[in-house]
């Protein structure tokens, strides 16, 4: 028979165990975790905008590291020209767009897959070439009509951005050329073609140090939302949905703020 004393010992020794081993469970669950592999396999191609270029190639091959059953090809161009493509019967499978209004032509036909998801943001600044020759100081900078102004297509996410810009700001700007898409305005400037022009602040980034950027005020800046969906044409649902969860999940999340992106 147990003695008093013994019978409090073996007390003692399993309510310690019961402690150890809830805070072995704690710990455990409070691990960071990486991505898993999706039961996924296949091939999708994404389209996505232009301004995403460094950061989806980034996170493409991130993706396929960590899911090595999937492969993902990437086309990238302004959103409104992708997403035209894609109601004329493109065969895309994600929509990754600079702006909502080119994804709502994706969403009021139908033919999204998924329902978008807002998974980053990002804000304009004006670029000009390293050293900034003409000494631009701000928006109102770009009215003098000596200066030689690059700005997207007003149809294009970017030039409709730089529109509203400049009219918070109640500048007028007779642009020398409008680009197809963003990198179309990196490269004008980044070649000499042009003094300055508007783009998001991850195209100067991605630019090094060919290029710099004057800030924009917060007070006329405009905020731009990216959205992502599935393409409801699309053969491949469960890649799809697997790329998406990695944009929007942790691991994608860090390579877009790596790439100067905001959070969504």
């Amino acid at each position: 028979m147990f003695t008093r004393s013994r019978r409090l010992l073996l007390v003692v020794l399993i309510l310690l165990g019961l402690v150890g081993a809830s805070c072995s469970s704690s710990s455990k669950s409070s691990a960071p975790t990486t991505a898993a592999a999706s039961a996924a396999t296949g091939n999708i191609t994404v389209f996505a905008a232009a301004s995403l270029t460094a950061s989806f190639d980034a996170i493409g091959a991130a993706f396929m590291q960590a899911d090595p059953g999937v492969k993902v090809t990437f086309s990238y161009d302004a959103s409104s020209a992708l997403v035209q493509e894609i109601v004329q019967g493109a065969p895309a499978d994600v929509f990754a767009s600079a702006d909502t209004t080119n994804m709502d032509k994706l969403t009021t036909p139908g033919l999204n897959g998924s329902t978008p998801v807002i998974f980053a943001t990002n804000l304009l600044t004006i670029i000009v070439p390293k050293g900034n020759p003409k000494g631009i100081t701000g928006v109102s900078s770009l009215s003098n009509p000596n200066l030689k102004v690059v700005l997207c297509a007003p149809a294009v996410p970017c030039g409709k951005y730089a529109n509203e810009v400049l009219t918070k700001a109640n500048v007028k700007v007779t642009p020398v050329s409008e680009e197809a898409n963003v990198k179309g305005v990196v490269t004008k400037v980044t070649t000499g073609e042009a003094d300055a022009g508007i783009v998001y602040v991850t195209d100067v980034e991605a630019a090094g140090s060919s290029a710099q950027g004057v800030a924009i005020p917060t007070d006329i800046n405009v905020v731009a939302q990216y959205p992502v969906a599935s393409v409801k044409t699309s053969k491949n649902a469960a890649a799809d949905a697997a790329f998406i969860a990695f944009v929007t999940g942790p691991d994608g999340q860090a390579i877009l703020a790596k790439y100067g992106f905001g959070k969504p």
